[in-house]
């Protein structure tokens, strides 16, 4: 098992790898990201950690960016590469893929599936 040192570290990024995220394809989002966070040379100022499930199943494949408390939803490998090079290191949201953001009373959500709210049905109109 490796012990990383985190001196120096600024942010943490938390990959969902629960089953559903898993399924939509986390461990390729896994490689996107710290493939791109090589390339913009931001390895030492950012940890990634894979979790089990971050309980946003509908909204999968989430992605969590610490200490800034952003939620990402639906999050690809094209999405995961640019959430590195707009949010960690330009410093800007990717704005439509946030599902979670700081809030005067803590998180709000501002898009994504909300609980207890059924998700718009996709099928054939007469269904």
């Amino acid at each position: 098992m490796t012990t990383w040192n985190l001196g120096g570290c600024q942010r943490l990024v938390l990959l969902c790898n629960g089953d559903t995220c898993t399924q939509r394809g986390s461990d390729e989002i896994t490689v996107a990201l710290r493939r791109e966070l090589a390339e913009c040379g931001l390895d030492p100022l950012v940890h990634t950690a894979r979790t089990r499930c971050l309980g946003r199943c509908d909204d999968g494949c989430t992605v969590v960016v610490q200490p800034d408390n952003i939620w990402y939803r639906e999050v690809t490998p094209a999405v995961a590469r640019q959430i590195v090079r707009e949010h960690l290191q330009a410093h800007q949201p990717v704005g439509a893929h946030v599902s979670f953001q700081p809030g005067p009373d803590g998180l709000e959500q501002v898009s994504g599936t909300r609980p207890g709210v059924e998700k718009p049905h996709r099928g054939r109109a007469d269904a």
